[in-house]
């Protein structure tokens, strides 16, 4: 069993990450799991300490990121995959919004893995192998959401220092994986994930719609079949040569598509001007 990949995933105790939790460990993996909550997690995974380590870990906390880590190399001897998927969402008008919501959304969303992938870094490098998963979301590739500005803009800012760090520990024998999913049927939509401005504008009537239609229609509805993204995450880590980005769900691939034609057409529509501001 110790020839299987060792993984350490944050916020497992719901949704994606849980799911991901249960099917590593039905295929025999050895997996360390952290959330703020650890008797939720322990509650919501029954497994034998021999293969899963429940780990408390707050990730505003760069000791408790640290110690985590650490625990999880001293259970299991190593560590290989690290999924950086806690993270919580956000509606609400950029005007809306406080000053101290848009920074705890920043502080969980990116400063986060950002602390978790400063303090796994030295393990990796020293074995010179490993993979790291960041969560973002088709949220970090496209923003044509109203009332997800705070949300979307720290998923792409998951999405940008994944992409440097792609070339940073890329001569460490060091894999990253930029993963954007679209709408899976987990509980990111219900309150406990999905928090609202306190201080609504009445005049935000489409942030207010984009906001109803996010909790009531298409909670609970989402095509997305979170068993079947912890396989292609298994899948995914297995390869050779995994790829940076992987979109996750039909409803990705369709927003994915549609920027991109959305961005070739501006730049096509002001190419002659915008390729003359040189010295040449």
């Amino acid at each position: 069993m110790m020839e299987k990949k060792v993984w350490f995933i944050t916020g497992a105790s719901k949704g994606l990450g849980l799911s991901l939790v249960k099917k590593l460990l039905g295929e025999g993996y050895l997996v360390a799991a952290t959330s703020r909550n650890i008797i939720e997690l322990q509650e919501a995974v029954e497994a034998d300490r021999n293969v899963f380590l429940p780990l408390a870990m707050n990730l505003t906390d760069e000791k408790s990121i640290e110690q985590a880590i650490k625990d999880t190399v001293t259970h299991f001897g190593q560590v290989d995959v690290i999924v950086n998927n806690a993270g919580y969402g956000l509606t609400g008008a950029l005007e809306e919004l406080t000053d101290a919501e848009i920074r705890q959304n920043f502080d969980i969303n990116v400063f986060g893995s950002i602390n978790v992938i400063r303090k796994a870094m030295p393990y990796l490098r020293k074995q010179k192998s490993g993979h790291i998963f960041n969560i973002s979301s088709i949220g970090g590739f496209t923003g044509l959401f109203p009332g997800f500005g705070s949300y979307c803009a720290t998923k792409f800012a998951v999405h940008g220092f994944s992409e440097s760090l792609y070339e940073d520990v890329k001569p460490f024998g060091i894999h990253v994986t930029i993963v954007s999913p679209g709408y899976f049927r987990t509980n990111f939509l219900e309150e406990s994930s999905l928090n609202v401005p306190k201080n609504e504008i009445a005049e935000y009537t489409n942030v207010r719609a984009s906001q109803d239609t996010h909790q009531n229609s298409y909670n609970g509805n989402q095509n997305g079949d979170p068993e079947k993204a912890a396989a292609a995450f298994i899948e995914v880590a297995n390869m050779p040569e995994p790829p940076l980005h992987l979109f996750l769900g039909q409803d990705a691939y369709d927003f994915a598509n549609a920027k991109i034609a959305m961005v070739q057409q501006d730049m096509d529509k002001v190419k002659t001007l915008a390729v003359s501001t040189g010295f040449n």
